[in-house]
């Protein structure tokens, strides 16, 4: 099986037959906006998605990036929940009470990501999660960054076919 080298590599090659199949629809009316900025984030997360599948090794590289990612936002998210409603004295008391409680929540989340994963080459590998991870990506570009629909629908499409790259290269095309 391809390595993360190979993985990531073969996205970031890769990427102009995307952009070509998402022009070709685009002539044929689909809805999608390849604007600089949509191509930009999209191939940032083409070449993600051709690897994130691996997420669920506790070994690769990917896990291992992802993991810290996971545990902050948690602790992050976190603390913005708890912040000001500590009311132990001194400012500087309450700040650091709250972000104690940010990092037992972020702890939680860097032992939950390993375990709540699921088996390698499991469900992870599949098509479903290629989808979710292309749904994902649209929500992002559309919600999130405030850009147009074609812009997320493009950004959508590529994401889900990185994504799908590495289960074509893996050999392992599965729906769930």
């Amino acid at each position: 099986m391809p390595n993360y080298d190979a993985h990531v590599l073969s996205g970031v090659v890769s990427y102009p037959l995307a952009v070509a199949l998402a022009g070709f629809l685009s002539s044929k009316g689909l809805p999608l906006e390849l604007t600089t900025m949509a191509m930009i984030i999209g191939y940032a997360l083409y070449v993600l998605g051709a690897d994130l599948p691996d997420m669920d090794h506790p070994n690769a590289l990917i896990h291992r990036g992802t993991k810290p990612i996971v545990s902050v936002l948690a602790g992050g998210a976190t603390y913005i929940n708890v912040a000001g409603r500590m009311n132990l004295g001194a400012e500087w008391l309450n700040t650091a009470a709250e972000w104690g409680i940010a990092v037992v929540v972020a702890l939680i989340a860097w032992y939950a990501f390993t375990w709540l994963m699921p088996s390698h080459r499991g469900i992870v590998h599949s098509l479903l999660f290629a989808f979710i991870y292309g749904v994902l990506a649209f929500l992002l570009v559309e919600y999130g960054l405030d850009m147009s629909t074609g812009e997320g629908l493009y950004v959508g499409l590529v994401a889900f076919l990185g994504y799908t790259l590495h289960l074509v290269l893996d050999r392992s095309i599965k729906l769930v």
